[in-house]
């Protein structure tokens, strides 16, 4: 699976302290190899964000994403619960 980054996610990821910048690493790396990994918590949104999807980064750290197609997916957005979902 290939992960493309749309710009809004780019420029809030620029942001994240090097801490959270590594766990997205690591979620991204488990997400290419097993988008349902139970870590991950993947699950569909619904409301605002019907169609788009999200995973947990740490506790609180969320990233929202929709399938391009079958083999490519858009991280659209990254940001803390309550932040995504006002």
């Amino acid at each position: 699976m290939k992960i493309v980054f749309h710009k809004n996610f780019e420029k809030k990821y620029v942001k994240l302290s090097s801490k959270y910048k590594i766990k997205v690493k690591e979620r991204n790396s488990l997400f290419t190899n097993n988008p349902y990994d139970p870590v991950l918590n993947n699950h569909a949104l619904q409301g605002t964000y019907v169609g788009y999807r999200s995973i947990n980064v740490t506790g609180d750290l969320r990233i929202i994403y929709k399938y391009i197609d079958t083999k490519n997916v858009m991280f659209v957005d990254i940001d803390n619960h309550s932040n995504l979902y006002k």
